[in-house]
Formats: C-alpha cells, structure tokens, sequence
C-alpha cells in the first residue's frame, strides 16, 4: 500500500539528516507509523546504514559524498511519490526480514509492539 504523504514526509527527513538538522535516530523516530510502502522502509534500512558507516564516512570523504548522494537520490524519488527503484527495494529485503518502524499510540500499535517483542508476526492486518 502507498501513500505518497507518508513518502513526502521521509524525503523531508532525509533532508534534514543531510544538512545536520536532525539526527538519523530523530529521522527514524518520525518515520510514518506502521506503513507497508516498501519504499519507504528502503529508505529506513538506507538511513540505518548511514549512521553505521558514521566512522567510515568520516576517513573516506569519496565515501561520505557518494552516500550522501545516494541518500538524495531516494530522496529526490520519494519526493515525487514515485516507488524506489525494484534493486534498491530487493537489496535491503534480502537481509531484513522486517522493519522496526514506530507503531500507532493506539492499542493496535500496542499489539504489534508487543508481538515484536515476542518476535511473532501480527495476524491482525
């Protein structure tokens, strides 16, 4: 399911981790609550990577410029509501089963936290 405002609105945040405005943590914190655009959870696994390679970035400036650029690219793309491309989707599926995106402050996102916890899948979609 897509919906080009929860897309918007994690273009936007990426762009405030690039010009240091936010950290990535503020960034996934704000994500769009239980969505299933698999877009948007690409963007996710991309912004976890970028505060991984944190000290990597900081010894390899080529490094650093080109994951910027790469971070502007989905950004640029969800910008315009369109899907990331199918490679970009298919590489971070195939080592994510699952993304720890915030749940609703209601008591179906309460659920499903819970369910994380016991690592079982909700059935309730």
């Amino acid at each position: 399911m897509t919906d080009v405002n929860d897309r918007l609105s994690v273009a936007a945040l990426i762009r405030q981790v690039l010009i240091h405005r936010i950290c990535v943590r503020e960034a996934i914190l704000s994500f769009p609550p239980d969505t299933e655009d698999k877009s948007v959870h690409a963007a996710y696994h991309a912004l976890v990577h970028y505060e991984a390679d944190e000290d990597l970035r900081n010894r390899d400036d080529l490094y650093r410029e080109e994951q910027d650029d790469y971070l502007e690219f989905i950004s640029n793309i969800l910008e315009r509501g369109e899907d990331l491309p199918d490679n970009i989707i298919k590489n971070y599926e195939k080592y994510y089963s699952c993304v720890n995106l915030p749940h609703e402050k209601n008591t179906r996102g309460f659920i499903k936290s819970f369910f994380k916890v016991l690592n079982i899948k909700d059935k309730s979609n």
